[in-house]
């Protein structure tokens, strides 16, 4: 019983208060990124999201975008410090396979490991009640290329003109990831 509540609880916030006591204690004891906190998206969280992605991307989504995420019940999570939302992901899960739909790290947050970590719960989201995890990337972020592929995740094909650019149409790279 206790253990299903603590299952429960982690479904909304993947924090450990440990560290965070004793970066107050011992404030060289503990890294940065140890200390960002992992939570379930808020609709409240919107304003930060939203700035977030209009900052990264040419063609943002729309705020509702996110709220049709919210609707479907997709997994939609922030990795926040201090209250400031540094960075969002979302994942949607079905049939055995899940796919990233967005993951996104503020620009001026951007190399210091928030991607990764936001990667590596969804990949714990997934596991278990996924076989495969999906997601799509411009080739001309080669950043991010190089973050899946060390994470495990394999190119499987392209999809010809998926994202809007500048200059037209621009493909994506398709890759995937056996989660078993």
């Amino acid at each position: 019983m206790l253990g299903m509540m603590l299952d429960k609880i982690k479904e909304f916030v993947v924090y450990d208060a440990d560290r965070e006591f004793y970066a107050k204690l011992f404030p060289d004891s503990v890294g940065r990124k140890d200390l960002m906190r992992l939570r379930k998206m808020r609709i409240s969280d919107l304003p930060g999201v939203m700035a977030i992605e209009r900052a990264s991307y040419q063609f943002p989504w729309g705020e509702d975008i996110f709220r049709d995420c919210f609707r479907a019940n997709y997994n939609c999570w922030v990795c926040e410090e201090q209250d400031t939302v540094l960075g969002y992901s979302i994942l949607s899960m079905a049939v055995g396979e899940a796919h990233v739909l967005n993951i996104c790290v503020a620009p001026a947050e951007q190399g210091q490991g928030i991607g990764r970590k936001m990667l590596e719960n969804l990949v714990e989201l997934a596991r278990g009640r996924a076989e495969t995890m999906f997601l799509e990337v411009r080739p001309s972020n080669t950043v991010a290329i190089a973050l899946y592929e060390d994470m495990g995740f394999n190119e499987i094909g392209i999809r010809k003109g998926y994202y809007q650019s500048e200059n037209g149409r621009e493909d994506a790279i398709m890759l995937a990831k056996q989660i078993f």
